[in-house]
């Protein structure tokens, strides 16, 4: 495949990549106002309380605080999405490089099988030529010993056989056969060691993940497939591991 073939299909594949980033962004900022305002209304109840708490009942006190716990578990949620979306940002960047260094090695064995090709074209041109020019050596040189014994004996049998010797056509061109070369098959660019590993299965992080509500869980982040997930759960999350520590406890 030709070097502007790959450059075309890559650009058709990231056509669509500007726009669905700006989306995720423009999400995150959202996500971020919301975060915001939210965190606004807080400092405003948490004033409110603090301010009346003497003055206010004891069912006052409590209905402040729900509305303080919702909103903090409101902005809990929002950041939680967040990460989320950012996650799906970056592996959406990086199935792409994933791509890019693919087709670069693919293009790179494509030149080296050329450039195979062509010495092996160069070569055996080489070893033709060499021949080519061996047997005219010798057949020149046979036509000179017969030319001179037939100026020796003066014979007309001799003299046709000196102009049949002499006349051109005689010698036969040179035939060229090539090797096929085979390329090697191109294999997927490996993980990058340095990028840390996530879930029960310690793989990198892809797709949709949800993190343990443990502050203490030594994983953190799992994929949805691995706990046997296919939406987010409502409410606080624990991991499997987790989950067996609090039925202990």
């Amino acid at each position: 495949m030709a070097a502007g073939m790959y450059l075309e299909h890559y650009l058709d594949s990231i056509e669509n990549l500007p726009f669905e980033l700006q989306r995720n962004f423009n999400l995150m900022r959202d996500l971020d106002q919301r975060t915001e305002d939210l965190k606004g209304q807080i400092d405003s109840l948490a004033k409110e309380y603090t301010a009346n708490a003497r003055t206010l009942s004891s069912e006052q006190k409590l209905s402040i605080l729900r509305q303080i716990q919702q909103s903090y578990s409101k902005c809990k949620e929002f950041g939680d999405d967040k990460v989320q979306l950012a996650m799906q940002t970056y592996e959406m960047v990086d199935k792409h490089i994933r791509r890019l260094d693919t087709d670069l090695a693919r293009f790179e064995a494509d030149l080296k099988e050329k450039q195979i090709e062509s010495t092996d074209y160069d070569s055996t041109s080489s070893k033709g030529k060499k021949g080519d020019s061996r047997q005219k050596e010798k057949k020149a040189a046979k036509t000179r010993s017969k030319v001179k014994s037939s100026d020796e004996d003066g014979s007309p049998k001799s003299a046709q056989k000196k102009v049949k010797l002499l006349q051109p056509g005689e010698f036969n061109t040179p035939s060229s056969n090539f090797g096929n070369v085979h390329p090697s098959d191109v294999l997927d660019m490996p993980v990058d060691p340095n990028e840390p590993t996530y879930c029960l299965c310690h793989q990198v992080s892809y797709g949709e993940m949800i993190g343990c509500d443990n502050t203490d869980c030594s994983i953190e982040w799992f994929h949805f497939a691995c706990v046997g997930l296919t939406t987010k759960p409502r409410g606080k999350w624990y991991c499997p591991r987790c989950s067996q520590d609090r039925k202990r406890k």
